[in-house]
């Protein structure tokens, strides 16, 4: 196809112009519009580099269209498809997103030729004192990768090991809600998790957790039965309480392995590392070193002296010195890269963690980082990525669509979350609930526990796309803060008639949203003015809040409300606006009223879906 030249281009749009802009496509059937791939968002400066003419030209036409823009505005790619065949241009519609927000880099699609084996990444999780900082230390001080003199020189949350000539990268995270706080922000990057059980404790309450956590992540777990050289080490008693939390060992006919070190003299540790390297040769952990890198941060810190550091794990594609990158919403190039013993280098490869200098803010744990061909690119990326964190924010689960959900295929279960106030209920509530599986629906308890609704509570609901329940228990601090900022359901119970109830009407689909009435702000009449011989307009001052157009208007005088109802049109001077916020006069009339005096209280609301 032959590209038109501007000054052709316009000739066109000018003549179909003075022809009536519908008429557009009659007066010229035969020209084959220019596809156009555009992101999900991008900047209108940067569309109208794309579309080869000028942001006023993209402004003048977004204006023709009934869309008002800055220069600066990011504009969402369905806009974009309307005013682009003005332009000779036909947006192609939005592939499915790739596997940046996925949690799992996929290989299915890679030449099965660039394909390598790429060592495992292991974390280690378990119960507070049951010895998982001691083997961590135990494993790093005797294997350290290459066995580079003076050992580990500073702490990075991630290293290498080579035991038997074979790389295996560890997670120095600090517990499990660190391990679910990565997966919540769509990076899972463990590919086996070791659970620590004292022999001379067994299984702990966290213990509990972590097991929940490490089974919602769908990874392969190594039990290691550590401080078996305690007088009251009892590893038989660990493996009843293991199979009663359907982890049915290998010597008892399961598939999980179980082992008995001993930490703090070294015993069983090279067996673990035999075990761990299995496991990771059986399942074949490979990734493609020549696509474009991808990593994920483990930790971030501010360093007086080299600005942002952070640790990254890299997933695909080799990682070098010099990369335009993206973190989260974040921008930057790499400056330079320092390994876990903290020499330089110029590469990293997959599963390879390293510390990078050169982004512009502190990113979080589980932030994807991706490389772009330049700046402008990851810019675009960046904006891309707050929309996918907006939309992802508003999509969390509900009971209300739950039934939705699975009849689409989104979800095969409802996850559930259950925190109880004793752990007496605990069992009883769980038991109830299994009742209500039927062969097209089936209710999923991700965790269930007894105490207060914690903060790692709600990540895990993150992270597993499920609905906290609370029986007869609240949400402890920062709990509910985290909920509502994440998106994540928590409803409330004291029956449990009532809960089943819910939970069986949300299978069926029957169960209703809640909404609440929600104040968004208040305005004083300050001057009454007639258009025309029947319509009078208010003219009003907003004393806080805002007052949109979509709101629903109370009148209010001498502190009595004398009419509700919805904004007909909401101006500021002459122009039509959304919304007119505080500290900011405007004019309204209100379908069905009329009767405004100087001094009354326009009281704007809107309906909130109750999560």
């Amino acid at each position: 196809m032959t590209n038109r030249t501007d000054l052709e281009r316009q000739d066109q749009y000018n003549g179909a112009a003075e022809d009536g802009y519908d008429d557009y496509y009659e007066y010229d059937d035969d020209y084959e519009l220019e596809p156009l791939e555009v992101p999900i968002a991008i900047a209108l400066y940067d569309l109208a580099e794309l579309m080869e003419t000028t942001p006023v030209e993209v402004i003048k036409e977004f204006m023709r269209n009934g869309y008002m823009f800055p220069i600066n505005e990011v504009v969402q790619h369905d806009l974009v498809a309307q005013i682009a065949p003005s332009f000779g241009f036909e947006v192609l519609p939005l592939e499915e997103e790739s596997d940046a927000g996925s949690i799992v880099p996929s290989t299915d699609d890679d030449d099965p030729e660039m394909l390598e084996d790429r060592p495992p990444v292991v974390t280690i999780l378990g119960h507070v004192d049951h010895g998982k900082t001691t083997l961590l230390d135990t494993i790093r001080k005797t294997n350290v990768v290459d066995g580079e003199a003076g050992g580990i020189t500073q702490h990075i949350g991630a290293y290498q090991v080579n035991y038997d000539n074979r790389q295996i990268t560890f997670l120095d995270t600090p517990g499990h809600e660190a391990f679910t706080a990565m997966r919540a922000r769509g990076a899972q990057v463990t590919d086996i998790a070791v659970l620590v059980v004292a022999a001379d404790d067994g299984i702990m309450p966290q213990t509990e957790e972590a097991i929940s956590h490490v089974k919602a992540a769908g990874v392969p777990i190594v039990v290691a039965i550590n401080k078996v050289d305690r007088p009251e080490a009892d590893p038989e008693r660990v493996k009843r309480q293991l199979a009663e939390r359907d982890l049915l060992i290998e010597e008892w006919g399961g598939d999980v392995i179980a082992l008995p070190v001993s930490a703090l003299t070294g015993d069983g540790v090279d067996n673990l590392l035999d075990n761990l390297a299995i496991v990771a040769e059986v399942s074949e952990f490979k990734a493609n070193v020549g696509k474009t890198a991808r990593a994920v941060v483990v930790e971030a810190r501010i360093d007086r002296s080299r600005g942002t550091v952070a640790t990254v794990l890299v997933q695909t594609g080799t990682l070098s010195v010099g990369d335009n990158i993206v973190i989260g919403s974040l921008r930057g190039r790499i400056r330079a890269m320092l390994t876990d013993s903290g020499q330089p280098v110029e590469v990293a490869t997959p599963s390879q963690p390293v510390e990078i200098l050169g982004i512009a803010g502190v990113p979080e744990a589980g932030d994807i980082l991706e490389v772009t061909e330049d700046e402008k690119a990851a810019r675009q990326l960046a904006e891309q990525r707050i929309r996918q964190s907006e939309r992802q924010r508003a999509a969390g689960p509900t009971l209300e669509d739950v039934h939705t959900r699975i009849a689409a295929g989104e979800v095969k279960a409802l996850n559930l979350i259950i925190k109880t106030d004793v752990q007496g209920t605990v069992e009883a509530v769980k038991g109830a609930l299994n009742g209500l599986n039927t062969d097209q629906t089936r209710v999923n308890i991700v965790h269930i526990a007894s105490g207060a609704i914690t903060e790692s509570d709600v990540l895990l609901g993150l992270a597993s796309q499920a609905i906290i329940i609370g029986f007869n228990t609240e949400p402890g601090q920062g709990a509910t803060a985290l909920a509502n900022q994440e998106g994540v359901e928590i409803r409330h119970y004291n029956i449990i008639y009532h809960l089943l109830e819910d939970v069986e009407r949300a299978l069926t689909g029957l169960l209703e949203p809640v909404y609440r009435d929600v104040t968004d702000g208040h305005a004083t009449v300050r001057a009454v003015f007639g258009v025309g011989r029947r319509m009078r307009v208010a003219g009003f001052y907003v004393n806080d809040g805002q007052i949109s157009r979509g709101s629903t208007v109370h009148v209010l005088r001498g502190g009595q409300k004398l009419f509700e109802g919805n904004i007909a049109s909401l101006k500021h001077f002459r122009d039509d606006v959304r919304e007119v916020n505080v500290g900011f006069e405007g004019g309204l009339t209100l379908d069905g009223f009329n009767d405004y005096q100087e001094g009354d209280i326009l009281e704007a609301h809107s309906s909130e879906r109750v999560r």
